[in-house]
């Protein structure tokens, strides 16, 4: 039986490579998810660093670059991890690998197989994968598409016949859409989608909006055919609402950051009177 679209807590699953081989795994959790995959001798899984949180004693693990996993220059600039750890069973018996999620995010295992080999994906929302998937961050060409931040100039682009692990916040909702079937969503809220959705970004109100602040300034638009996961907490709205939580009574309790604004103002002030200075002489 090959794996579901996205999982239930505690429900075990058995995936079907096109090769039939048998891969048995496990989500365990409900809001932090771990995947527990049981490997057989020989077998591999490909993870992204950090993610390894226990595995049995005959796995080996090792960091490497892959270079079929296309990184470059702009994934490099932007922060994003250029190296994949192996979990590899060199041993005569059946091992397991338990990989898990970093933030609070929910575990969705992806058949690609199912999509035609290929789906797109949001920036880091890959976790790890079994037999052959390939991982490539994509930029989109068309001007009116790209965002001026790093989450909405990357997009990450699984391909392959394997089985791949991908992250998402909160609940994750899976929309169907039939040809022509048009669905707004915030882009922050897209997990993945298939390459048969055509996606166009839309700007709501104007742009000195981003400014000031603003939520649900810019809207994908999304037209079928194709398959769309859709997540109900994106992890950088919950970091910014952290942020602020901590951030706000400490400004307020502390005299001293506005002093500390106030000089840093009056540093810039006088770095840029100095340069105009320097320049007319």
């Amino acid at each position: 039986m090959a794996a579901p679209f996205f999982s239930t807590p505690f429900q075990p699953y058995v995936y079907q490579s096109p090769q039939d081989a048998i891969t048995p795994f496990q989500i365990l959790g409900g809001e932090a998810q771990v995947v527990q995959i049981m490997l057989k001798p020989e077998e591999k899984i490909v993870a992204k660093p950090g993610s390894m949180c226990f595995m049995s004693g005959s796995i080996e693990m090792d960091n490497v670059f892959l270079p079929e996993n296309e990184v470059g220059m702009w994934h490099w600039l932007f922060g994003k991890t250029v190296t994949s750890i192996i979990l590899r069973n060199p041993g005569p018996s059946d091992g397991f690998v338990g990989i898990a999620a970093p933030s609070l995010a929910r575990i969705l295992p992806i058949d690609l197989a199912v999509f035609g080999g290929e789906i797109l994906c949001q920036p880091d929302a890959f976790l790890c994968s079994v037999n052959d998937v390939k991982v490539s961050n994509t930029v989109d060409q068309r001007a009116r598409n790209v965002i001026a931040t790093a989450e909405g100039f990357l997009r990450q682009k699984l391909s392959g016949q394997g089985l791949a692990f991908i992250l998402a916040g909160g609940s994750v909702v899976q929309k169907n859409l039939e040809v022509g079937e048009v669905l707004a969503v915030d882009v922050s809220c897209i997990v993945a989608l298939t390459s048969t959705v055509n996606v166009q970004i839309k700007y709501n109100g104007p742009i000195r909006r981003a400014m000031f602040g603003g939520e649900n300034l810019v809207t994908a638009v999304l037209t079928g055919p194709g398959i769309v996961f859709i997540q109900s907490l994106p992890f950088h709205r919950l970091s910014q609402r952290i942020a602020r939580a901590v951030t706000s009574p400490n400004m307020r309790e502390n005299p001293k950051f506005f002093i500390q604004i106030a000089i840093f103002f009056f540093l810039a002030y006088v770095v840029i009177v100095s340069s105009l200075i320097l320049t007319d002489v």
